[in-house]
């Protein structure tokens, strides 16, 4: 694997390298021409996007396709059904672009675009009318998906919002300005938390970031404001040698000084992204500025299911001055049946990690489902008077009165997602009634 010196990162500029550089990637890092054709057919339907720092510090080019970061990065064989597949590689052989558009809007539908009721329960309204660009879907906090933060220094094949980066409006959550969320906040005390997602909220400039996070200031009841970010993994220059690096985090500690709490949300998903020079700064720096970095990211096949490597990128966290914080269940969205993972198999992932971890990386919570209810903690296996069973947690919910509260599902090897869960009937109603919800979205 090739590294970069320091100097290198040094003057390292951005660029994006989509389906139209595939040519320029398949010759100078030896890809085969399946690679290549794979790449072109898929990301019709997926996004594809890498930048030069992933290229040549995150990916194995002597263990493809196996290589996690490559999996992460570059669409894959089997992220479509195959009949799907040839549907799109015929359509592009075809030459007609109404008979590609079709065919791809056909399939992205099925590809449950916006799982757990995103579009149909969580956007809020306002005198009747719904406010693009936000989610309020815990009583507590409120999503934000500024316009210009709705793409990404990289793609990863398994985002459960893939759909923000396709380029159908309909399906893309975006605002323009914060003006009706100030607005929306102000009418909603009960709102302490902001989480200002995409897409990548730091791919904008420090100047665009600042108009949209400055006017959260003025709002008395906002006590966190929390930012999504995959960029310490995939473009930790942001922090470090970008030309406004040192003004996002002179805006990070303007934003601490207000009496507020910044949570950066740090999105690793495999170890070696914490291992350059680069990224331990990047965290390095944002923790100086009095921000907080909490680490997420899901569970997924062919690049982090190995309690090993949740281990090793655990303790990377802590090392880092970072907190775990959750390991999720890949939600049941976009290319799902290749990335999934049985939640029996998750939880002793999870447990086998978790055993092996040092007291004060033990903040990490999980195997986790972002569900239609709310997150759904899968706490173990027990064997019970009713047969074997998950046992399952209520971490966050829709409705608060569910939070904290614990139920049992019939133990199934295969389930991956709380759909394909049978309830112990001895279930109280109200649970029974959101995870039947989960169902029906």
């Amino acid at each position: 694997m090739s590294q970069l010196t320091l100097s290198s990162f040094e003057t390292a500029r951005f660029r994006a390298h989509g389906p139209r550089q595939i040519d320029e990637i398949v010759k100078r890092y030896g890809l085969s021409a399946d690679v290549r054709e794979t790449v072109r057919v898929v990301s019709e339907v997926l996004p594809f996007r890498v930048n030069g720092y992933v290229l040549s510090q995150l990916i194995d080019w002597d263990n493809i396709p196996h290589d996690p970061m490559f999996q992460l990065v570059f669409p894959q064989r089997g992220m479509l059904a195959a009949e799907d597949e040839s549907a799109v590689a015929r359509a592009l052989e075809s030459g007609s672009r109404p008979e590609l558009r079709a065919t791809v809007a056909e399939i992205r539908a099925r590809l449950n675009p916006h799982p757990s009721g995103q579009r149909e329960l969580n956007v809020p309204s306002d005198e009747g009318l719904a406010l693009p660009g936000m989610q309020h879907k815990y009583r507590e906090t409120v999503l934000y998906f500024p316009g210009h933060g709705q793409t990404c220094h990289s793609y990863c094949t398994y985002c459960f919002r893939w759909a923000q980066f396709v380029g159908d409006a309909d399906l893309r959550f975006a605002a323009s300005s914060p003006d009706q969320l100030i607005g929306y906040l102000c009418k909603h005390p009960e709102v302490s938390d902001v989480l200002v997602t995409g897409g990548d909220p730091m791919v904008m400039t420090t100047d665009r970031l600042r108009s949209h996070l400055e006017p959260l200031l003025a709002v008395e009841s906002v006590r966190t404001i929390r930012i999504g970010t995959k960029s310490v993994a995939y473009w930790p220059h942001r922090f470090v040698t970008d030309q406004d690096a040192d003004d996002v985090l002179s805006l990070f500690e303007k934003v601490v000084d207000s009496g507020r709490n910044l949570a950066v949300m740090a999105h690793f998903s495999h170890p070696r992204e914490l291992e350059t020079d680069l990224a331990r700064r990047a965290v390095a720096r944002i923790r100086a500025s009095g921000a907080l970095v909490y680490c997420q990211a899901p569970l997924i096949a062919h690049v982090n299911d190995d309690a090993r490597v949740w281990n090793e990128l655990w303790c990377a966290e802590l090392a880092a001055g970072a907190v775990p914080y959750y390991m999720f269940v890949e939600r049941d969205t976009g290319p799902h049946d290749y990335f999934k993972v049985s939640l029996a198999d998750a939880v002793t992932i999870f447990q086998d990690a978790y055993r092996a971890l040092p007291g004060l990386a033990r903040t990490v919570r999980g195997p986790v489902m972002s569900a239609t209810p709310g997150k759904v903690a899968v706490d173990g296996v027990a064997d019970t008077p009713q047969g074997r069973q998950f046992q399952l947690r209520m971490l966050q919910a829709r409705d608060p009165r569910l939070v904290g509260r614990s139920f049992r599902a019939r133990y199934s090897p295969d389930a991956a997602w709380i759909d394909a869960l049978e309830l112990d009937p001895g279930t109280p109603s109200d649970l029974a009634a959101a995870v039947k919800s989960a169902r029906a979205a």
